[in-house]
């Protein structure tokens, strides 16, 4: 469509003034939409010079400044105060946005005022749609490994048991704990199936005790519904949870949640280790990690 535009002739969105500048692109994405567009400029079968470009480039900053503007109020702008909050003319802003609404990315609820459009959502649920926790989640575990030394398991809940779905560990490791891709274990003796019992109602948890009857694995399993509520409410008032050899003598664990684009827990991170090395310098390492697959899945925390 740009390109289209500028083949033409119509300039106006490039070359209105604006009363103020936008930190424009870093190097790497300038780089990277220079080549985007000069690949698109030659299937259209017209020269994309540089200036060509760079007009682009600043229209495509343009549009961002004003999808950013309207994305920051669930209300209806008026033009007056978008163009004041971006810096841009209004008639540069009038282009743009009327434009933007022709492609339904923009709507005008009435004459003068604008807001998101739902083809924003369409993609949105698109994007949404394609997210798998494990795929987000790999390259953030394989970093959190690196830096501590120790394998980090990825687990979901299926029922009244936890999944390990996946791992990062190195064979070249010394002493360590392992969990097989596929695994099981009972929700009430992990730390992350804690973490998911934390998440349930009084009636939901007890529920799950009277079903699984809390049967333990070791001398420091939790097979007590009172016990278990006070591990619980730990878990919730410190954001993570603990497996003291509860599942396994002589393995510890500590486990911090995921959640998705609805604030719902979707996965748990969790570092298992021999019960004397169990480092509590790890914690804030691994609480980072899970807010930042947390991010990507689109979570936005509450203060």
């Amino acid at each position: 469509w740009m390109l289209r535009r500028q083949r033409e002739g119509d300039t106006g969105l490039l070359s209105a003034g604006r009363r103020g500048r936008r930190p424009g692109l870093d190097e790497v994405q300038k780089q990277q939409l220079h080549e985007a567009l000069s690949a698109g400029a030659l299937a259209h079968g017209f020269a994309a010079d540089r200036w060509t470009l760079r007009r682009i480039a600043v229209l495509i900053e343009r549009m961002f400044a004003l999808i950013d503007v309207l994305a920051s109020r669930e209300e209806a702008i008026s033009l007056k105060e978008i163009s004041e909050r971006t810096g841009l003319h209004p008639s540069t802003t009038h282009r743009i946005l009327n434009d933007l609404a022709v492609g339904r990315f923009v709507d005008r609820p009435e004459a003068g005022s604008y807001r998101l459009g739902m083809r924003l959502l369409e993609l949105g649920n698109l994007v949404k749609g394609r997210l798998n926790v494990r795929d987000v989640a790999f390259q953030p575990m394989r970093e959190l490994h690196k830096l501590i030394q120790q394998p980090v398991n990825l687990s979901v809940r299926q029922g009244d048991e936890i999944v390990y779905i996946e791992r990062a560990y190195s064979e070249r490791s010394g002493m360590q704990v392992v969990r097989a891709i596929g695994g099981r274990a009972p929700l009430h003796l992990t730390s992350v199936g804690k973490l998911f019992l934390a998440a349930e109602d009084a009636p939901r948890l007890r529920a799950y005790a009277t079903r699984t009857g809390l049967a333990g694995h070791t001398r420091n399993s939790i097979t007590q519904l009172p016990v278990l509520e006070r591990e619980l409410a730990k878990a919730r008032q410190y954001g993570m949870a603990r497996d003291n050899e509860e599942l396994e003598l002589g393995v510890r664990c500590m486990a911090s949640g995921i959640y998705d684009d609805q604030g719902h827990l979707v996965a748990g991170l969790s570092i298992s280790a021999p019960a004397d090395r169990l480092d509590e310098n790890w914690l804030p390492k691994l609480q980072l990690t899970t807010q930042e697959i947390s991010r990507a899945l689109g979570f936005k925390a509450t203060s």
